[in-house]
């Protein structure tokens, strides 16, 4: 009996291996730093808040005049926090009930924000109010 078709020799399948990628944990950075890599940290950019500085922040850095953004009114103020208070919410329950962080309705509470419209009106919706864009 002759077996000159057969193969014994061993077979090892694998996933391909780890290429040079981005490592997400921080014992895959470890390692590559123990290992003498070199490694280059990256920190995503905060998604959200109130940074849309308005469209015409461009021509604002132009401006030589003492030219600023425009804040929230008192009167817009006045009615967040009024329309808040009368549903028993406080200022992290109405952020969390709009997907915002609680500075930002700190801010807009203290005319500190800039106004969003998107922000506004989410402010509105959940507060049940028609919340006015004051000068």
């Amino acid at each position: 009996m002759s077996y000159h078709g057969q193969d014994w020799n061993d077979v090892v399948l694998r996933k391909k291996p780890a290429t040079a990628g981005s490592a997400k944990t921080s014992s895959a950075v470890n390692q590559a730093r123990r290992s003498g890599a070199e490694v280059e940290t990256v920190r995503k950019q905060s998604g959200g808040g109130n940074t849309s500085a308005g469209v015409n922040a461009a021509k604002l850095d132009r401006e030589t005049e003492e030219l600023s953004h425009q804040k929230v009114s008192s009167e817009l103020k006045k009615q967040i926090q009024q329309a808040r208070l009368a549903k028993k919410m406080t200022q992290a329950q109405l952020a969390n009930a709009i997907n915002e962080k609680p500075s930002i309705i700190n801010d807009y509470e203290s005319g500190k924000a800039i106004p969003n419209p998107q922000i506004l009106s989410k402010m509105s919706r959940i507060l049940g109010v028609t919340l006015k864009k004051g000068k």
